[in-house]
């Protein structure tokens, strides 16, 4: 059977309609997901950084082996403390020369350098009060020399990340809002198509809940497609930040990804639902002569 010239338009206009709400669900979807995966690494990018950061512990000539280990124990045991390594004055000297492209030592007779302990400290511990502390505590050993690290740098890296988390959660806040507007407003004119057909199944008889049912039925696999065509595209960043970026570690804590990944699916399922059964109401609330 043909079907007629109106049939065929309202069919077309009926699968551009789904397909423009899957589009803007998708993409909705898609950037609060990108987001989230960001707010997630921004907190690694910023532990990398901390824990570049090294205090450098200067030693006299004078420092017994004995003493130089004791110190290593003690720092290895403090909570703060990720990584602690003796450099000594030989293998100091061995690096300047390398990063100068000459060795002083030629030209000097001696090696002026010191012994020295690298400190890196664990990213969750690393603020300046706390270096700060352990700083002055280990400058009163008698054979301690210097006890160095930038303290202009890690006040200020300490600084910049507390901003950067607090507009970036304020970011994730207002586009979560933005979400829900664009997802509700594309349901709505889905649902604005067929206001009439929903007066007519409600003038037959037909119960709010069962005029209802199938509206939240279409809209909920139209969020599901939206929501898989989204992921699919965060699981593509995800690996393009993993192969461009190894030191972030992205897939070493599996959890925190596919909890974003869970966020934007629930998400998207919940706009969904609670759209579509406002929209509905809406129009099955409205007098008959109100519809057009």
């Amino acid at each position: 059977m043909r079907q007629l010239p109106e049939e065929k338009f309202n069919k077309r206009r009926l699968i551009s309609t789904y397909f423009s709400v899957v589009v803007s669900i998708s993409l909705v979807l898609f950037l609060t997901g990108i987001i989230g995966i960001l707010l997630v690494n921004s907190k690694k990018v910023a532990d990398h950084f901390k824990e570049q950061i090294v205090m450098t512990i200067y030693l006299r000539d004078s420092a017994k082996e004995i003493e130089l280990k004791q110190l290593q124990k003690t720092l290895r045991l403090n909570a703060a403390t990720k990584k602690v390594i003796y450099v000594s004055k030989e293998e100091a000297s061995q690096r300047h020369a390398n990063e100068i492209g000459e060795d002083f030592m030629e030209f000097l007779g001696y090696n002026p350098l010191l012994n020295s302990i690298d400190v890196y400290f664990k990213a969750s511990f690393l603020n300046p009060a706390v270096v700060s502390k352990l700083s002055k505590d280990i400058a009163l050993y008698s054979y301690v020399n210097e006890v160095v690290y930038d303290r202009p740098l890690l006040e200020l890296l300490d600084e910049n990340i507390k901003k950067i988390t607090f507009w970036m959660l304020l970011a994730s806040g207002i586009f979560i809002i933005v979400a829900v507007l664009l997802i509700n407003s594309s349901i709505r004119l889905s649902i604005y198509s067929k206001r009439l057909i929903i007066k007519t199944m409600q003038l037959v008889g037909a119960t709010k809940s069962f005029i209802r049912r199938p509206f939240i039925k279409t809209h909920l696999l139209m969020s599901t497609l939206g929501a898989i065509i989204a992921m699919s595209g965060m699981a593509l960043v995800l690996y393009e930040m993993e192969k461009r970026f190894p030191e972030l570690q992205i897939f070493e804590h599996p959890l925190e990804p596919a909890l974003v990944f869970v966020g934007v699916f629930i998400l998207g399922l919940g706009i969904t639902i609670i759209s579509t059964f406002f929209a509905t109401q809406r129009y099955l609330n409205l007098k008959s002569d109100a519809v057009n």
